[in-house]
């Protein structure tokens, strides 16, 4: 079974304590929360404060993904703030090895984002030095938009790139993911499935996570 990470971005802001609630009573294992800063991204999210507070309120692992520029200047706040993974993007980190040696010095679990666009193949260098691969199944910075196909073909090459190496990295897939193409997703090789609109926009948060956990 694929580890579910309901993303927090497309939580009911002013009932946090309770969205928590619900994920600390469902069957997910982590919590999604995505940091963007309008420069890396054409959106922003939330920060620190936010993080703290839901630090407070559950014991689950928080995986954190910043879709920041200069992630280092923020490392150590976030480990203080309660991450216990971190994902810096690719494209954000022109010293991406130094990046996630900073992360992992800091005692947190070291993340790498891709983007859509991104060739898989740039993580060739990098990926005996990671604990997780977060492919973006849609352009960053918004939540509810729909699965990017090719994602697919992406996964696969990914998880041969592991597989091969004998890397221990589990694949992380954020964007559009449903019940509709969990299955998918899972069979080409993901083991940790970001959701978002399909876990807080349902009508039932806690089926929809144990549906996706039941895949």
């Amino acid at each position: 079974m694929a580890i579910i990470a309901p993303s927090f971005l497309a939580s009911d802001f002013l009932r946090l304590g309770e969205e928590c609630k619900m994920v600390n009573e469902s069957e997910a294992e982590w919590l999604h929360l995505d940091i963007m800063d309008g420069r890396f991204v054409p959106n922003i999210s939330f920060g620190l404060p936010v993080v703290e507070q839901i630090r407070t309120a559950t014991s689950k692992v928080l995986d954190v993904h910043l879709m920041i520029v200069e992630p280092e200047k923020y490392t150590e706040a976030f480990k203080a703030a309660g991450a216990d993974r971190l994902s810096v993007h690719i494209e954000a980190c022109p010293h991406l090895h130094r990046n996630i040696q900073q992360i992992k010095q800091l005692g947190m679990k070291a993340g790498v984002a891709i983007n859509p666009h991104t060739p898989i193949a740039m993580l060739h260098d990098i990926i005996g030095d990671i604990d997780t691969v977060l492919i973006m199944s849609v352009n960053p910075g918004f939540g509810g938009q729909k699965f990017i196909p090719h994602t697919l073909t992406r996964i696969r090459q990914l998880k041969q790139m592991i597989t091969e190496g004998n890397h221990d990295v589990l694949i992380e897939i954020d964007g559009g993911v449903t019940a509709q193409n969990a299955a998918e997703i899972i069979k080409a090789g993901a083991d940790v499935l970001v959701a978002g609109s399909n876990v807080f926009k349902s009508s039932d948060p806690k089926k929809a996570i144990h549906d996706l956990a039941r895949i």
